[in-house]
């Protein structure tokens, strides 16, 4: 009998398991439903780098209140192992966003932590994971849970690990507390009751908006009142810190999305909650058009990330992660004067370079990290144990981050993307063009003709179950063995091996990315999603104008599509 139909039964008739997960178990046919076990029981949900993520159900392969359980059990003895009695007393903060079973699962995790002696401070209402991030150092916590799957669909949940200093766990933290999670092979060994007397509520929203609020870099009060914004949540966690941190930076015209603002893991008004998705924002841009707002924006369910469309004669534009990115950079760096010893911006390798030209003009130094904002905020964590250590050949000043996925980050304030202070940011930014009879496409236009016109895109190929997983990994394995598709490549980075992409903190770690460096400037960028079922290829023209970039982009489409059989 093949291992996940002799789990199935197990968790099928095994009176440890709750009645709801037996009963959802036993709707499935051994026959019929065969593929469908197996994909629920062929594997252990994985714990990985940046903790779970995955479709909630019953099964070892789901999100469910054991699958928690046993993963908060193991981050747990990690902590305890790490900062021995003294993880007991500073505690770990438990969040959650909007998303079905977020709160559930929330209130597992702070059991469980109880349950091991864990000092828990639990919110009690979904907040965004920047807020979680920010109150792990606020209440000098030894580490952090936030519970969501970001911008994933609606089947999805998910859990992410945070350290001392509010960033996600990088691959060599995580090992360990994967060792802890794989050692925990029995769920009866979990204790899933917990101690009430150790779980405090904490909601410290006001404390989160005032640090986000020290980023503001516009004084100009006429210029924000006179701004139109349109602003979605996309039924997320982003509604109540956006709004009352606008409102407090004095911008008065703020439209919200009326049916959009109701949390709701169903997500029923949009196909995505991602606003990668330009669909995501239709509402929002329609509600505009009635209203005339200069701006839409719009912000994933745990309001990490923010997409925004412009108003620029007469037509809403959509904006794509990179080019925000760079607009902020532009406007972050304008507005920082003046600049402090050594600032730098920080970006991931799969992010266009625009934003780091635009850096490096103003002197400002540019380090490239993986793709993931843990990278990032692992850098800035670097850079301030440097100061602290008086190691000035790392003792960098971390001024602005971003990655092409449409999460920035401005301030010290968090150590994770954060579209709260996003939001603010855009909007000021937004305000003062609007003040000189300008739009962000306007500047953004500016922009490219200082420093070359780039275009940017991404193709994401969802291959589901274990027959998808075996599809990604030869994939990758054939772009290996057959060396670059494309003949005018000058360099291949394979980031499997350890790449050096600075002279300062040594090589980045190791990571299943290939990146394809062209004569022209332009690159292509292939690696498997962290956190879905996908291969994600990355593609970054630089031309001399937007036709001949449309042009490129296709034929490197088509070169990289074929070398992975998906032409």
């Amino acid at each position: 009998m093949a291992l996940y139909s002799e789990r199935f039964d197990f968790w099928k008739t095994n009176a440890f398991f709750d009645s709801d997960t037996r009963a959802e178990l036993e709707m499935l046919d051994p026959v019929r439903d065969q593929k469908e076990i197996e994909d629920r029981f062929y594997r252990d949900l994985e714990f990985g780098t940046g903790g779970l993520r995955g479709i909630m159900g019953a099964g070892t392969n789901r999100m469910n209140r054991y699958t928690v359980g046993r993963a908060t059990a193991g981050f747990g003895r990690w902590m305890l192992d790490t900062y021995g009695e003294a993880a007991k007393t500073r505690g770990v903060v438990v969040c959650f966003d909007t998303r079905n079973h977020s709160a559930a699962f929330a209130q597992t995790t702070a059991d469980v932590f109880s349950g091991l002696g864990l000092r828990v401070f639990l919110y009690l209402s979904a907040r965004p994971t920047p807020q979680l991030s920010f109150s792990v150092r606020h209440l000098g916590c030894v580490g952090g849970v936030i519970v969501t799957a970001s911008h994933n669909p609606k089947e999805y949940n998910g859990y992410k690990v945070y350290d001392e200093y509010g960033c996600q766990l990088v691959p060599d933290q995580a090992q360990e507390v994967i060792d802890r999670v794989e050692a925990i092979t029995d769920f009866a060994s979990v204790c899933f009751t917990g101690n009430p007397d150790l779980i405090e509520t904490i909601d410290l929203t006001d404390e989160f908006i005032a640090a986000v609020r020290t980023q503001s870099r516009c004084r100009d009060a006429a210029a924000k009142d006179a701004l139109r914004v349109v602003y979605t949540p996309l039924h997320g966690a982003g509604f109540v810190p956006v709004t009352k941190v606008l409102a407090a930076e004095g911008f008065g015209y703020v439209e919200s999305v009326e049916a959009q603002t109701v949390p709701d893991g169903n997500f029923p008004t949009v196909v995505s909650p991602n606003p990668e998705d330009g669909r995501a924002l239709a509402l929002g841009i329609a509600q505009a058009r009635e209203s005339g707002a200069d701006l839409v924006l719009g912000t994933d369910p745990d309001s990490d990330r923010v997409g925004i469309a412009v108003l620029h004669k007469g037509e809403y534009r959509l904006m794509t992660g990179n080019q925000v990115g760079a607009l902020l950079t532009d406007y972050v760096l304008r507005h920082t004067q003046p600049l402090p010893e050594k600032p730098a911006l920080v970006k991931t390798v799969v992010t266009s370079e625009l934003g780091a030209e635009i850096a490096r003009s103003c002197g400002v130094t540019v380090f490239d990290t993986l793709t993931g904002f843990k990278f990032i905020g692992e850098k800035m964590t670097q850079f301030v144990l440097a100061q602290e250590q008086g190691d000035e050949k790392k003792a960098y000043r971390y001024l602005f981050g971003y990655e092409e996925s449409y999460g920035y980050l401005a301030g010290m304030h968090a150590r994770d993307k954060d579209a709260v202070v996003s939001a603010m940011l855009i909007c000021e930014m937004a305000a003062q063009l609007k003040r000189e009879g300008k739009t962000a496409v306007d500047r953004m236009n500016e922009i490219y003709a200082a420093y070359g016109y780039y275009l940017d895109a991404q193709d994401s190929i969802t291959l589901q179950g274990k027959d998808g997983l075996e599809q990604i990994d030869a994939m990758m394995t054939s772009l290996r063995r057959n060396g670059s598709p494309f003949a005018d490549a000058v360099q291949t980075q394979d980031f499997a091996q350890g790449i050096a992409v600075d002279g300062v903190f040594g090589p980045l770690p190791k990571s299943n990315v290939l990146k394809y460096l062209l004569e022209d400037g332009s690159w292509i960028a292939v690696r498997p999603s962290g956190t879905e079922p996908k291969i994600k290829i990355y593609y970054s023209v630089k031309c001399a104008d937007e036709t001949a970039a449309g042009q490129r982009l296709e034929t490197m489409r088509k070169t990289i599509r074929s070398a992975l059989g998906l032409e």
